[in-house]
């Protein structure tokens, strides 16, 4: 019983970990965290869109 709580523990910090990743990017520091910079128009030649930095209109692009 003792085992089936520890991977249920480890179960749950692995997915609670995970979960950072899937929420978008919004402000400055977390796209400058994720390798990106702020663009005020679109993601210019080799850069996507990984998501925005103030607004929808300030948009956080990293190389491809």
């Amino acid at each position: 019983m003792r085992l089936h709580h520890l991977l249920l523990t480890l179960l749950f910090l692995v997915l609670s970990a995970g979960s950072g990743f899937t929420q978008g990017i919004s402000n400055p520091l977390s796209c400058r965290l994720n390798r990106g910079i702020c663009v005020p128009i679109r993601c210019p030649g080799n850069l996507r869109q990984i998501g925005t930095c103030f607004t929808p209109s300030v948009k956080c692009c990293r190389w491809r």
